[in-house]
């Protein structure tokens, strides 16, 4: 007899169908797997026996042909325990092949018979979603994970008997509601941190204020203790709050991680501060099958480096490809695997390695010493930084004053409508941050006048910028002008643009 049951494989962040089918005959007694599996796919055939045993089932012997369809697709994890169990089971006549149509399967099994948590539901989900599938039966652990993806009805199981009473129509599964809301994703504001919190540092917060705004990558340089990791951190707390879509995107990376919370979703927007020592396959993503890195992590939110210069270069290249395009390819023998990382760069470091210059009454590093530390950070990963601006070393005055900072809520206010005016700029097109404009089109969406362009002129001589670095003052100065409400780019606007471009920084 044969038995066909629904799964789906995970190929980087996106999930394929995959088709089990098994064939139960008479002849010599065998258990084979065929299909491009890896070694704990192929493991699955020893789980499910002893689990459809352990599970008061007796079957008798013959041999049994599992395939996993397509064969041109690499099927790895442990969640293909189940589909395998049942496909059995269908083969051999215990469950009607009919109850197994239009339901997508996955779990991994326990030689108990029960269900464990598996890791990329959430992308199984959607795909099952995409292509019509009504219903998914997943282990309990991961029933309102699948439920965030909506309009498919999710089963959660905790054992393989509950499964079989379920498709027998002996006991139904209940089924897991999908709760999430919009308002579900503003997170938790009371413990969250917040710009308030910190005294002066004035420039700095305008130029994250800016950075938020349009998407913008920021580099912070400054003395230690000047409070660099302490703004960094508080980046967040001022950008947009993630819609269910751009929630929907994030939660899928970090479920095919396992690192979803246990309601299922992401609600506020991924921050993420690798160490200095971290590895480039860490920081891409990798493995012999690829899994994300820190930079996927950082989808849709924060990328901080804290002492930029003290990471590798092979650390630091690799991010100059994804910072343009905002994804990551990797290639294997099993195939080509895409990485969705559109992050905001956030970065930090001394002027020096003991981090005191130029107060010379306390650096003691030579010339040499500081431009081969600066050099570090090589000029084209520089100039895909669009703003650099110095952090000072906070005064006694605005440490002890009476004065109040301003909050993450009221800057946050300010983003969003920055962000609001670029969204009905750019509607009619795949652009949705001013960050994102290429050359060709910036002279359509960036005008300039006639004073703009002779302002614009003697910076670019004066400083002399890159073609890049000038394409990114432009942008910068169209987020400026959002932020002040205004259509049009003004001098003022190219001159505050300016000012986070400093010579010293870009030694």
């Amino acid at each position: 007899m044969y038995g066909k049951v629904i799964s789906a494989a995970v190929c980087g962040v996106e999930s394929r169908l995959i088709f089990v089918e098994a064939d139960v005959s008479n002849g010599l007694p065998g258990f084979s797997m065929v299909g491009f599996l890896s070694s704990e796919v192929r493991d699955a055939q020893d789980r499910v026996r002893t689990a459809i045993h352990n599970s008061g089932l007796r079957l008798e012997a013959k041999k049994v042909t599992v395939n996993l369809a397509p064969g041109d697709v690499r099927k790895s994890g442990s969640g293909f325990d189940l589909p395998i169990a049942l496909a059995v089971l269908a083969g051999y006549g215990r469950i009607p092949q009919e109850a197994l149509r239009e339901t997508l399967f996955a779990g991994e099994l326990g030689l108990d018979g029960r269900l464990h948590k598996t890791e990329g539901v959430l992308g199984m989900v959607l795909e099952a979603k995409k292509q019509g599938i009504r219903s998914c039966v997943l282990p309990a652990g991961n029933a309102l994970e699948g439920a965030v993806a909506g309009e498919v009805k999710i089963f959660g199981a905790d054992c393989l008997q509950d499964v079989i009473r379920h498709l027998t129509s002996r006991q139904k599964l209940k089924e897991t509601p999908s709760y999430i809301e919009e308002t579900a994703l503003q997170g938790e504001e009371a413990e969250r941190p917040d710009f308030a919190d910190i005294r002066g540092q004035r420039l700095v917060k305008r130029a994250m204020e800016i950075a938020a705004a349009g998407m913008h990558n920021i580099l912070v340089s400054g003395p230690p203790g000047c409070g660099k990791s302490m703004l960094a951190r508080r980046l967040p707390t001022i950008l947009p709050p993630l819609s269910r879509e751009e929630a929907l995107e994030v939660s899928q990376i970090y479920s095919v991680a396992g690192l979803l919370p246990e309601k299922g979703i992401l609600t506020e927007r991924p921050f993420r501060m690798p160490h200095h020592t971290v590895s480039p396959a860490a920081m891409a993503g990798g493995g012999t099958i690829p899994g994300p890195g820190e930079i996927s992590f950082a989808h849709r939110g924060v990328l901080y480096l804290d002492e930029l210069p003290e990471f590798q270069t092979e650390v630091l290249e690799i991010l100059r490809q994804p910072m343009e395009d905002g994804q990551v390819t990797l290639s294997r023998n099993g195939g080509t695997y895409v990485f969705p990382c559109e992050f905001m760069l956030a970065a930090s470091r001394n002027p020096c390695r003991c981090g005191y210059y130029p107060d010379r009454s306390r650096c003691r590093c030579t010339q040499g010493e500081i431009e081969r530390y600066l050099h570090r950070i090589s000029r084209p990963l520089l100039d895909r930084i669009d703003l650099h601006v110095e952090a000072e070393p906070v005064k006694y005055e605005e440490l002890t004053g009476p004065g109040k900072e301003e909050s993450s809520a009221v800057i946050r206010q300010r983003v969003c409508r920055a962000r609001k005016r670029q969204e009905e700029r750019y509607r009619e097109t795949a652009l949705r941050f001013n960050c994102q404009l290429s050359p060709s089109v910036l002279e359509h969406y960036c005008p300039l006048g006639d004073r703009e362009k002779e302002l614009l002129e003697q910076i670019y001589r004066k400083k002399e910028l890159t073609a890049r670095s000038f394409h990114r003052l432009i942008k910068v100065a169209r987020t400026i002008a959002d932020l002040e409400e205004s259509e049009e780019i003004r001098c003022a606007h190219l001159s505050e643009a300016v000012l986070y471009r400093p010579a010293r920084l870009l030694m």
